[in-house]
């Protein structure tokens, strides 16, 4: 077995929770913004003060009204102001944050609820106030504000480290949601280490970022919290169908992203000029690139990108390459959300191809004689809810058995090699990791989607969704893309056979989980004609 342990280079104090840390940051930050929305097409910022302000006044509004510790409180919406003012409140209160996605249907809706106990519900839209029996965001903070206006701040004190803060039903690729218990150490060890570890993104005074992952998800909400504690302007996006139009006016200098909006990125400079030739100069240049068609590139992202924190699923090496060519450096990371999104992170200086990091600092990486990846550390959840006893102490804890493959090289970089539950064994035996298929054949134009299948099947197959978006002049070369993919690997592992399907697949359907990975269980039910018709 190989082990590596990280150092923590900040710690939550045993008495405070996460609520209580961000707003000695936003203190500290004063008048500068910190938190914008756009309404009308024009970006609307909130300092830090103005926040801190009403996260406080909220939060004793909530006392006024009655709300007690421990009680579970759903959040029900996209990424706003009002999400981050109201979950902060929440957990300054003492209370227990329960996000709900967006796209979430009346059935998994009902589950959250009824699995968490949930007494209050705060909702964004009238068609979620409706399915949650919720009271809408804008009503909420008004009301409570004004009721915590002349009340006593809720006492950080009385909340300890190892209070569970949040419990986050997991978007799962097969089965029911289960609700990860994540305490206010967690998302403090997350999120603070985060922070202190990268400091060329969030400690510089000018630090910006647009926020689209979904602050109901773990790596959304530790990215906000992150950005807040170290105050850093945040833009917050809806989606991510949002990003690229907003990318050149908002100027971010770093981005918090997973792969699927860097292939996107990367499609659409095609759209804009990019030719196949210069798109493999810039491959093979790296940083080098230049000319005139790399700066207009770069003017469409912002002119101030440095660094894309890129985590949630494998991201092919010639999109990293092809990010570096613009002068953006891509820093891989790896996380559950058992893990309160991070395992390992790179930095600025600590970058190795094709590796995700190092251990985020306070925690602890060990690869099993199996090859599986062992988590322990204080960014690990105590389980599951409800909790067969309380939550962990500030200790090591027990390991935590990720499902996924990889090693370890000398210097501690961790290195991905499969996900356990999605590696395909076909009839003959053959280990094959889908995964590396799937991104290059999903980076070519007009393809949004591949999957690839081949369980207890005598060869490999792949069902193949087109863009909906794509430019609809370009016609995509599917058998191209399949060809490319296909030199990634041997002929036993290479996809045999494939087809078109009309359709897509989407969070809002449950094809996807919230962070747009593939639900194979269900796209194979969905489309088993289709995967049957590839063996007949």
């Amino acid at each position: 077995m190989t082990t590596v342990f990280n150092p923590p280079l900040v710690q939550l104090p045993r008495a405070g929770g996460i609520a209580a840390e961000v707003l000695h940051g936003l203190d500290a930050t004063g008048e500068r913004p910190v938190l914008c929305s756009m309404r009308d097409r024009i970006w609307h910022d909130l300092s830090a003060r103005e926040v801190a302000a009403l996260v406080r006044a909220v939060a004793a509004g909530l006392q006024v009204d009655g709300l007690v510790t421990g009680e579970r409180v759903a959040l029900f919406g996209a990424n706003t102001p009002e999400w981050v003012v109201l979950d902060l409140a929440v957990l300054l209160a003492g209370a227990v944050t329960v996000p709900i996605y967006p796209t979430a249907s009346r059935v998994q809706v009902e589950h959250v609820l009824a699995d968490s106990g949930a007494t209050r519900v705060f909702a964004q839209t009238p068609a979620q106030v409706t399915l949650s029996g919720g009271e809408p965001f804008d009503q909420a903070l008004t009301r409570l504000a004004a009721a915590g206006a002349n009340g006593p701040t809720p006492d950080p004190g009385a909340i300890a480290a190892e209070d569970i803060a949040t419990i986050v039903y997991t978007s799962g690729t097969t089965g029911a949601p289960k609700g990860c218990v994540l305490t206010h150490r967690n998302l403090f060890a997350a999120a603070g280490n985060v922070v202190a570890y990268l400091p060329e993104l969030f400690a510089t005074d000018d630090a910006s970022t647009l926020l689209f992952l979904p602050l109901s998800h773990v790596f959304g909400r530790v990215s906000a919290l992150g950005c807040l504690w170290a105050g850093v302007r945040t833009g917050l996006l809806a989606s991510a169908a949002e990003l690229t139009s907003e990318l050149a006016r908002f100027r971010p200098s770093f981005l918090v992203l997973v792969p699927y909006a860097l292939e996107k990125l990367r499609k659409g400079a095609r759209v804009g000029g990019l030719t196949p030739q210069l798109e493999a100069e810039a491959v093979a240049a790296g940083a080098r690139w230049s000319g005139p068609v790399a700066d207009a590139l770069r003017a469409t992202l912002g002119g101030r990108l440095d660094h894309v924190i890129c985590g949630g699923a494998s991201l092919d090496p010639t999109t990293a390459a092809f990010t570096a060519a613009l002068g953006v450096q891509v820093l891989g990371a790896y996380g559950l959300t058992e893990t309160t999104t991070v395992v390992s992170m790179s930095a600025p200086g600590a970058v190795r191809p094709g590796r995700v990091g190092r251990a985020l600092p306070g925690g602890e990486i060990m690869i099993a004689e199996d090859g599986e990846i062992l988590v322990r550390g204080e960014q690990v959840s105590p389980g599951y809810w409800p909790l067969a006893g309380s939550a962990q102490s500030g200790g090591p804890g027990p390991w935590l058995r990720t499902g996924d493959l990889g090693g370890l090289d000398r210097e501690g970089f961790l290195t991905i090699t499969g996900r356990r539950k999605e590696t395909i064994v076909t009839s003959g035996g053959k280990n094959v990791a889908p995964e590396p298929l799937e991104d290059r054949i999903r980076l070519h134009s007009g393809i949004a989607h591949a999957v690839v299948v081949g369980e207890g099947r005598p060869y490999v197959t792949a069902l193949i969704f087109l863009d909906p978006d794509a430019d609809p002049d370009a016609d995509a070369d599917v058998r191209g893309a399949v060809d490319d993919a296909n030199t990634l690997v041997s002929r036993a592992e290479s996809i045999r056979r494939f087809t078109v399907v009309d359709g897509t697949l989407s969070a809002a359907d449950g094809t996807l989980t919230p962070s747009l990975k593939l639900r194979r269980a269900v796209i194979a039910e969905r489309y088993a004609a289709e995967i049957e018709s590839l063996y007949t």
